[in-house]
């Protein structure tokens, strides 16, 4: 009598959405981990354990690869920042530690720190790229829009500063953000969490409203003081 073999199982098509965000994810560590020098078609391919030149069937040039790339930093940040603030709902008005300070730390620790160092090497792509440059904005203005709210939680009687100094406030601490950041690139973690740094945010923010300049100093860009811009515009 023949032995009974049962029919092979039907190999699973992969679902080309699903495909381009594993390929995606692949790129996203080899930035992370090479450098933007690193990347290659074949390098992804090796990375995700899918065939040679699937990586290139998805992504015909180096450039729509980067452009997918930053598409997937974009919807991956932006669903970090909708999870920090759906876990905030039914708490304090203030909670602490901030939503903000949350996401920054989280933002240097893994899995998200190669997040975060791979956005820098696609930033200074965009620089070339304005395609480019136009998707990561989606993630960097919701990010500005969550620290400003935050910055005037923050704040004592923030929700009655004047929105210039709202805007001071909001370019000051963001490049201090943006200074911590690369150092959690860089392996240095002078910050630990997220409660430290809502009292530096805070310290830093109480230091600007002393100033005699406040909504002025960073206004179209020129850090001098008001003062002296007057005195120079008259002369």
């Amino acid at each position: 009598m023949a032995r009974y073999t049962p029919p092979a199982a039907k190999r699973r098509k992969p679902n080309p959405a699903e495909r381009r965000r594993d390929l995606c994810d692949a790129a996203i560590q080899l930035l992370a981990d090479d450098g933007a020098k690193g990347l290659s078609h074949l390098k992804v391919d090796r990375k995700s354990g899918v065939p040679d030149g699937t990586t290139s069937f998805y992504f015909r040039t180096r450039s729509a690869l980067l452009r997918a790339v930053a598409e997937r930093l974009a919807e991956l940040d932006l669903a970090t920042l909708q999870s920090v603030v759906d876990s905030a709902d039914g708490r304090a008005h203030h909670p602490s530690p901030s939503r903000l300070s949350q996401v920054v730390i989280q933002a240097g620790s893994e899995p998200q720190l190669s997040r975060t160092k791979a956005r820098y090497e696609l930033t200074m792509q965009a620089a070339r790229d304005p395609a480019m440059a136009a998707i990561l904005q989606q993630a960097t203005d919701g990010f500005t829009k969550l620290h400003r709210e935050i910055l005037v939680q923050l704040m004592p009687h923030g929700a009655e500063l004047a929105s210039a100094v709202v805007q001071d406030l909001s370019n000051i601490t963001l490049t201090f953000i943006n200074g911590l950041l690369l150092r959690f690139v860089q392996g240095d973690r002078i910050i630990d969490s997220p409660e430290q740094l809502d009292r530096i945010l805070a310290t830093i923010a109480a230091g600007i409203l002393k100033s005699p300049d406040k909504g002025h100093l960073t206004e179209a860009g020129d850090l001098r003081p008001a003062r002296r811009r007057r005195a120079a515009a008259s002369g």
